[in-house]
């Protein structure tokens, strides 16, 4: 029996620099995956979108396809968007299996990549000292997902031993100038800004923007087709394909341990 059709479900775009990160991250994890057969579609009426994909599939004789949203803020369930990319996959092709997986997440392993990423920044100011930093997000997230990029901020400031203050683009709570006055009002001067972006939206290049007129030195680049963002689509893949296989029924808790072994075993 051959394996699911994997999707990696990304965010509407018409931004063509955004699109190339993503059709980037599918053809890598593709050639590292050569017996999976791995796609990429977009979420809102962006082709190619999930039923595109799936019908197209469906018309080659796949039967069984995973969803795994391309989300880093959100950890238990899909937004309302991609959710709904399930629902119209399933009921335009009924025919075929499908499941979605759970969101990517802001996993702890991320921080390396921005921690890279962000010294690429600051070497091109040639700056070399700071004393605050702030971790830029796309949005709020789930609940879950809140708390953990809360989690990873107070990891990453003990790694630097810097005070790091979280800062979400889309106004679901403080920006990232608030982030930086707030730092600035304890006494620190010498800010960057880490982004915990995939692909460089507007929202992105919005905020960074923002963060370079309220006076950090750097705002690092999105963290773009990186090795680490398919294992981790790999990992939640491999669960969620398990929900295809009848009679089969999981705990949230054997789940966790399901995915941490997926993620050692890549």
């Amino acid at each position: 029996m051959s394996a699911p059709a994997l999707v990696l479900l990304a965010q509407g775009t018409t931004d063509s620099r955004v699109e190339q990160v993503y059709h980037t991250l599918r053809h890598e994890l593709q050639s590292q995956r050569p017996t999976i057969s791995i796609h990429l579609a977009f979420a809102d009426s962006c082709p190619p979108t999930g039923p595109q994909v799936i019908g197209a599939l469906a018309n080659r004789g796949v039967d069984e396809v995973v969803l795994v949203p391309l989300d880093l803020s959100r950890v238990c369930g899909p937004t309302d968007t991609m959710a709904g990319v399930l629902t119209a996959v399933r009921h335009h092709r009924p025919d075929v299996k499908s499941a979605m997986a759970r969101p990517i997440g802001p996993a702890i392993e991320l921080l390396n990549v921005l921690d890279l990423r962000l010294r690429n920044a600051l070497s091109t100011v040639h700056a070399t000292e700071l004393d605050g930093l702030v971790l830029l997000t796309p949005t709020w997230g789930d609940t879950r997902g809140a708390g953990l990029i809360a989690r990873r901020a107070r990891q990453w400031a003990t790694h630097h031993k810097l005070p790091v203050l979280v800062a979400h683009s889309d106004g679901s709570g403080p920006d990232v100038a608030a982030a930086i006055a707030s730092l600035r009002h304890i006494g620190r001067r010498n800010i960057a800004v880490g982004s915990l972006f995939i692909s460089p939206t507007e929202l992105y290049r919005q905020q960074a923007e923002l963060a370079l007129a309220s006076g950090a030195l750097a705002v690092s680049a999105p963290l773009g087709a990186d090795p680490l963002l398919g294992e981790l689509a790999m990992a939640r893949y491999s669960f969620a394909a398990m929900e295809l296989l009848d009679d089969v029924t999981i705990s949230q808790t054997d789940e966790a341990d399901l995915e941490a072994s997926a993620s050692q075993a890549l």
